[in-house]
Parts: C-alpha cells; sequence; structure tokens
C-alpha cells in the first residue's frame, strides 16, 4: 500500500525532511496524487539500477541532491542537484545512481497528439 505524505490541503513540506535512502535498491514516497498528476520522491542508494522502462504518462524529474545519470532514448544526461528533465510518455528509459539520488518525479497524463 502506498502512504500519501500530503493533501490538496497542505500548502508546503520541507522535501529534506521526508528523504529517506535505502539501503540498496530504490524507495517511492507517493507526495501528493491530485486528477491526472502523481508527484512522488523517489530515493535511490547509491550503485541503483532502474533498468530500462516506459511509463505512458509524460513524466518530469527534478533532481534534488546526489549524482547519476538518466539514458533517455539512448541519450545519457547527467543527474545533479538542480537539473529538470522532461520525458516524453512512452519514451525508453533508465536511471543509474552513482551516489544516493533523490528526485522529484511528476507524472501527468500524455496530451492527445490529435490536437
Amino acid at each position: 500500500m502506498t502512504t500519501t505524505i500530503m493533501s490538496v490541503n497542505t500548502t508546503a513540506i520541507r522535501i529534506a525532511d521526508v528523504i529517506e535512502y535505502p539501503q540498496t535498491g530504490a524507495k517511492s514516497k507517493v507526495l501528493l496524487e491530485e486528477g491526472n498528476c502523481r508527484y512522488a520522491l523517489m530515493s535511490l542508494a547509491e550503485g541503483t539500477h532502474i533498468a530500462g522502462h516506459t511509463n505512458p504518462r509524460n513524466a518530469t524529474v527534478n533532481v534534488i541532491e546526489g549524482q547519476g545519470v538518466l539514458t533517455l532514448e539512448g541519450k545519457e544526461i547527467v543527474l545533479e542537484s538542480g537539473v529538470f528533465v522532461f520525458i516524453p510518455a512512452n519514451a525508453p528509459h533508465a536511471v543509474k545512481a552513482e551516489t544516493n539520488l533523490a528526485f522529484l518525479l511528476t507524472l501527468s497524463q500524455a496530451s492527445d497528439s490529435n490536437h
């Protein structure tokens, strides 16, 4: 079961207060789910690799701390504090954490390509 940390009535939280690095692997905490958007805090232990995959929704990655590499459609993007990446729906991507890595992952509805 996923616990959501915020509600639409919560104005703000401090991300630093909710980051928890696992010993190995990745940990996801849903901060808020509202309408077609999900805001999740991803915390990856150093050396963690999330294998290539796709998602039917658009996504953004906003790196909070740490270093890693995002491979997006075959192109490597260095992840470090302050980096913001847009991942289009159905685009193949993978992540490798070179150090403990935390980022805000936002999933949103893909735009209708028929417009």
